[in-house]
């Protein structure tokens, strides 16, 4: 679950960039160089100890307080010398110290190193030497210098040397002066030591040697050199030795620290306290890094930003989702970064991602029942068209104008497969297509529907006496007026396509969360355009059909023509609201609704009853039956 160690700053540096790969926590009682404290490069390192960083500051508060203004610095060539005496020196200049000299050494430098080191010490003329050495280096500079005798220097030590006692023999380090752990008694420890019976100390080869070292006496039969046998009145209690000395434990102190900082922290993942008991759960597994937190803010995740509360230190802070289209991939982030116009951000809001693009697709269970609508609208047109001609010379279809039939036919057989053309993904072909070939069949539809309800109101007048008007409205006649306004929307189309047509574009305001494929009008103004002008003649024609509703006309063409224009209008009035409201692909579906809506409405009203009569009703389809008045 975690590793207690290591005690010196170069070891831990390497063992905590191994074990942090692996979130496995390493907790030094030793470690004190200040550059563990970061933790983007050890994440999973924590300490029992200060760091240097604190000690650094305190040696140069102190050298300032003594007024020592001139002093020489020496240290480790180690993370633990380096780091410590940078950060030294950084405090003693802003304390207005000068440093004369600066030297590094290692324990196993040649000689002539060392030596050179103890030369600039007694060279120098600062009479106080900062030492920022772990103990083993400070021991072979010290036996450097003793060799010769050395000018009286006022020692300024760090943790790691100065409360060394085999440190302290040197007579010119009388008066040293340093920073200490902190010395502490650890509860039941001598206690611990001291129960030591003789059947545990036999047990044990280490307690054993012990044993007769401490007391001179033997438990082996084979001691070497011979000794007295002990006999058991041997009493560990009144034994005076660094063993039983447990009063200046510093370093071992903070070893048992770490020991049970690490044993409160997996005692307090698996129990807890419910109704006034403790309840631990052994079985529960555990991660590495589950090592206690204490902060004032819990870190905010991904897809969060930090806001600072009011009032309070920078530790304390909200944690605050990311606005609509904006993401944080980071945990601690200040700040949320937009997505790109054609990105979006996942629910999580740590990640952007592709836009999903939508448009009406064949694939969609709406566009197979609109396209297999407009499919059989298409043949019911054929279908009505067939059944015409087969019965081309029957009073009903000759009395009814066959030529327009046929026509009407053909332009709504047209309608009913345009509204295919707005199914799938838009491009410059099928935008271009799909309006202008839905302007124009519409326009040469319902032109046929004004040619049929002309030819009634025409045809009434030339019964009276002495009106010739149908040699002016005759077949010839009736083909120019068709013509000519499916021409007039043809040059509305033809400007519209020269000068602004529709292209595909991708709309990235409708919703924010996704693309929508469609097609751009090119010029609005074109487009109502075409719509208006079929409009006009729509309501032209249902005028002229109401008209006509009750002139005598045995097979009721005036009627159902009105019934037909009526629906036709109704639809197309609805289609504007809806159309304009729509949002994304409904907005084509609705288009597509209204073609098929008024092409359905235009054929069953006109030619069903017909159809009917002419398969179902065939002693209606006489000239007998057409000339009776009742």
């Amino acid at each position: 679950m975690a590793a207690v160690g290591d005690s010196g700053s170069t070891p831990s540096i390497s063992m905590s960039r191994i074990m942090g790969l692996f979130n496995i926590p390493l907790v030094s009682h030793f470690a004190t160089c200040a550059c563990l404290s970061d933790k983007q490069q050890f994440p999973t390192f924590f300490r029992t100890i200060p760091s240097d960083q604190f000690q650094a500051d305190a040696l140069a508060k102190l050298v300032k307080h003594f007024g020592w203004t001139w002093i020489g610095a020496i240290h480790s060539d180690s993370d633990y010398g380096n780091n410590g005496m940078a950060s030294f020196l950084e405090a003693a200049l802003r304390e207005g110290i000068c440093v004369e000299y600066t030297e590094s050494f290692f324990r196993t430098n040649p000689l002539t190193k060392i030596q050179r080191v103890a030369d600039v010490i007694r060279r120098s003329t600062a009479m106080v030497v900062v030492a920022f050495t772990a103990s083993g280096d400070m021991k072979v500079l010290l036996e450097e210098l003793a060799r010769e005798p050395s000018p009286a220097r006022q020692w300024i030590g760090s943790e790691s040397w100065v409360t060394d006692p085999l440190l302290m023999s040197f007579s010119f380090c009388a008066g040293a002066i340093g920073v200490a752990i902190q010395q502490s008694v650890i509860p039941g420890l001598r206690d611990f030591l001291l129960d030591l019976s003789p059947s545990e100390v036999a047990a044990s080869p280490l307690l054993t040697e012990f044993w007769e070292d401490a007391f001179n006496c033997s438990l082996r039969t084979t001691a070497d050199p011979p000794k007295r046998e002990c006999d058991g009145t041997e009493d560990i209690k009144t034994l005076k030795s660094p063993y039983t000395e447990t009063s200046q434990l510093r370093i071992s102190n903070m070893i048992y620290k770490a020991v049970y900082a690490i044993a409160h922290a997996i005692h307090n993942a698996v129990c807890q306290k419910e109704n006034g008991t403790i309840q631990c759960d052994k079985h529960i597994r555990l991660e590495p890094k589950q090592v206690p937190v204490s902060v004032c803010s819990e870190s905010c995740p991904p897809g969060t930003h930090k806001i600072l509360q009011k009032g309070k230190p920078i530790c304390c802070y909200d944690c605050v989702p990311c606005p609509e289209g904006e993401i944080s991939n980071m945990t601690d982030s200040p700040d949320c970064f937009p997505c790109s116009r054609e990105f979006w951000h996942n629910a999580k809001k740590d990640a952007c991602f592709p836009k999903p693009i939508e448009f009406l697709s064949y694939e969609e269970v709406l566009s197979v029942f609109l396209a297999a609508f407009s499919v059989s609208g298409a043949c019911l047109a054929i279908i009505t068209a067939a059944i015409f001609f087969y019965y081309r010379t029957t009073p009903i279809v000759r009395a009814n104008n066959s030529e327009l039939s046929f026509l009407l036919l053909f332009s709504l057989t047209l309608c009913f497969l345009c509204s295919l053309t707005f199914i799938g993904a838009p491009s410059e072909w099928s935008c271009m297509l799909r309006h202008t070939a839905f302007g124009i069949t519409f326009v040469l539809c319902i032109s046929c529907v004004l040619g049929k309800t002309v030819v009634v109101l025409m045809a009434f007048k030339a019964t009276l006496p002495g009106n010739n008007v149908m040699k002016w409205f005759g077949p010839p006649q009736q083909r120019m007026t068709v013509v000519s306004l499916t021409f007039f929307q043809v040059l509305i189309c033809t400007v519209w396509l020269v000068f602004s047509p529709p292209f595909p574009i991708k709309n990235l305001t409708s919703y924010k969360e996704k693309i929508i494929l469609e097609c751009s009008l090119g010029s609005a103004v074109l487009f109502w355009a075409v719509l208006g002008y079929i409009g006009l003649l729509a309501v032209f024609c249902f005028v002229l059909a109401v008209l006509a509703r009750k002139l005598p006309d045995k097979f009721n063409e005036a009627k159902l023509i009105t019934f037909s224009m009526l629906i036709f209008c109704a639809v197309w009035i609805t289609f504007i609201p809806a159309y304009v409201s729509s949002p994304g692909k409904y907005t084509v579906a609705v288009e597509i609704f209204a073609i098929l809506a008024s092409s359905f409405g235009l054929i069953l009203c006109i030619f069903a009853p017909k159809c009917f009569i002419i398969l179902f009703q065939p002693k209606k389809n006489t000239k007998k039956y057409l000339m009776t008045k009742n």
